[in-house]
């Protein structure tokens, strides 16, 4: 008997990347758009970080992947986690806020981690049944 559990992944679940997300593009436009909130040239992010100007614009062209030693420089110069480099926000994990809490939680044992996943459902059914209400309410008063 096949297990329908095993033959998927926990990435099955992640949310997928909407095309309307800012920086959907992938690493290139999220390294552009964040060099670019900061104020920063090619050039001034590439002498951050010890790299050619050529080499930046291969990045941002998509042309060129960078290590992750370039990547780690990177994330400080531009003061955000590599994640948020690296990853839309569709892709990424947890808030950063509640990235500590979730660490806390895969301490607990099974039966901790059980009472967790059952107020978590709770309240992501509870918060998805208001958006559906407020969606539908909406919808009736542009309707009537």
């Amino acid at each position: 008997m096949v297990n329908v559990l095993d033959s998927c992944s926990y990435a099955d679940y992640m949310p997928r990347p909407r095309n309307d997300e800012p920086g959907s593009d992938g690493f290139p436009r999220r390294l552009s758009t964040l060099r670019k909130a900061r104020g920063l040239t090619q050039q001034a992010l590439a002498d951050m970080v010890a790299l050619g100007i050529t080499q930046m614009k291969r990045y941002e062209a998509g042309a060129s992947q960078p290590t992750l030693d370039v990547i780690r420089k990177l994330s400080q110069a531009l003061r955000v986690s590599a994640d948020e480099l690296l990853f839309g926000k569709a892709e990424r994990g947890p808030d950063e806020d509640l990235r500590l809490q979730f660490e806390a939680i895969s301490r607990f044992n099974d039966d901790e981690k059980n009472v967790v996943r059952s107020v978590l459902e709770g309240l992501l059914l509870t918060h998805e049944a208001r958006r559906w209400s407020a969606g539908a309410a909406a919808a009736k008063e542009n309707s009537g």
